[in-house]
């Protein structure tokens, strides 16, 4: 049932976009052709420089917050996996012990 009705959502919005496409098709054949001017990273940030809430900040300090963040982010990561192979070892041990307890039962049967 479901995927009836996610196969309807998916032909529809494809319906749809396709309809979008063909409307704007005209439109952008009208468009002039201009050239690409090649992208400069240093005209990015000296436009974003002068953008009004930009103007007082530093590149270096948003830098520094930008890397701490993502340093933050490896290491909540990192804890996460460690804590998933901790639990994963913890598993693994008690099940040889349990096969450990098995085998002794085993053996004090035979020896009876």
């Amino acid at each position: 049932m479901l995927e009836i009705i996610f196969s309807i959502i998916l032909t529809s919005s494809l319906i749809g976009l396709t309809v979008i496409v063909f409307q704007k098709l005209p439109r952008l054949l009208e468009l002039p052709e201009t050239g690409l001017t090649p992208f400069s990273w240093h005209d990015l940030f000296s436009k974003i420089k002068e953008v009004p809430p930009f103007k007082g900040v530093s590149s270096v300090v948003v830098l520094q917050k930008i890397l701490s963040k993502v340093r933050v982010l490896t290491l909540k990561t990192d804890n996460k996996a460690s804590n998933w192979l901790q639990r994963l070892r913890e598993k693994e041990q008690k099940k040889k012990f349990g096969e450990n307890d098995n085998y002794w039962k085993e053996i004090r049967k035979r020896m009876r």
